[in-house]
């Protein structure tokens, strides 16, 4: 189908006098894709079993984060680069700066060019088709409400 999107006002929070404008903001529908559901995908392409798929994505995670966790980056070809960042508190001397300064770390990820999105390309099969939300939910009602019966009328008459 494609990628769902809403219509958000906003306003420039740098402008005291913004006027709202609307913008398109991207929602996910359904409950978010799991290790077995991409698991399932992966096993209708390939000679493995869900099983073995299964393996080895959480050997990969586990691995993933030996890797980062000892201080390198993590490179899959075609894929992206994940890394580690760190939320710190800076010190006016350089002997006040230690590892108690860092408050918060997190993953980062950086796609590779080969699978960050391109919403000119025209190919099959990577072409992203987005649709206003709102505007399927009242097609969909109107359909619904319009199947045939007229409202006061007796369906049994």
């Amino acid at each position: 189908m494609g990628v769902p999107f809403k219509k958000i006002p906003r306003k420039d929070p740098r402008k005291v006098d913004s006027v709202e404008k609307f913008y398109p903001q991207l929602v996910t529908l359904g409950p978010n894709a799991d290790l077995e559901s991409i698991a399932y995908v992966m096993k209708e392409k390939s000679s493995l079993t869900l099983g073995d798929i299964q393996s080895v994505l959480t050997n990969f995670v586990e691995a993933m984060r030996t890797a980062l966790y000892g201080g390198q980056s993590v490179n899959i070809k075609n894929f992206g680069v994940f890394s580690l960042s760190a939320r710190t508190v800076g010190t006016e001397k350089q002997e006040d700066c230690t590892a108690k300064n860092i408050k918060a770390v997190k993953i980062n990820f950086r796609p590779s060019t080969n699978i960050r999105p391109d919403i000119t390309t025209t190919r099959a099969g990577e072409k992203i088709d987005f649709y206003d939300l709102e505007a399927l939910l009242k097609k969909k009602e109107e359909e619904e409400g319009g199947s045939g019966e007229g409202e006061g009328e007796d369906p049994a008459a």
